[in-house]
């Protein structure tokens, strides 16, 4: 399977009609300093397969990894696909293209 790549517009588009679940694979301090309005945390450093698939299962939206700059997000859709789970969604430039845009950060 492979990586999809979405930009800053996709991502406040699926943000703006709710249509987008975010999941922020930063760490806890990274995403306490500043993160997308709506973005959810889910560290990659406690990263836990099971409770994710639950997170996204629960939300019902469709779900786009993000991290700071597209690097770990790739990463963890890699892993998650070698574990046969079918994500492929993630945003590419992350938060630094986010808050670099002057878009909203919280």
């Amino acid at each position: 399977m492979a990586i999809v790549d979405l930009n800053r517009e996709a991502v406040k588009d699926g943000l703006a009609d709710n249509s987008v679940l975010l999941i922020d694979v930063r760490e806890p301090n990274e995403f306490a300093s500043g993160h997308i309005p709506g973005s959810v945390s889910f560290p990659l450093s406690d990263f836990d397969v099971e409770r994710l698939q639950a997170l996204i299962a629960a939300d019902g939206r469709r779900p786009v990894l993000s991290c700071a700059a597209g690097v770990r997000s790739a990463r963890a859709l890699q892993y998650l696909q070698s574990q046969g789970i079918a994500l492929s969604e993630h945003y590419v430039g992350g938060f630094k293209d986010w808050a670099n845009a002057g878009e909203t950060v919280e």
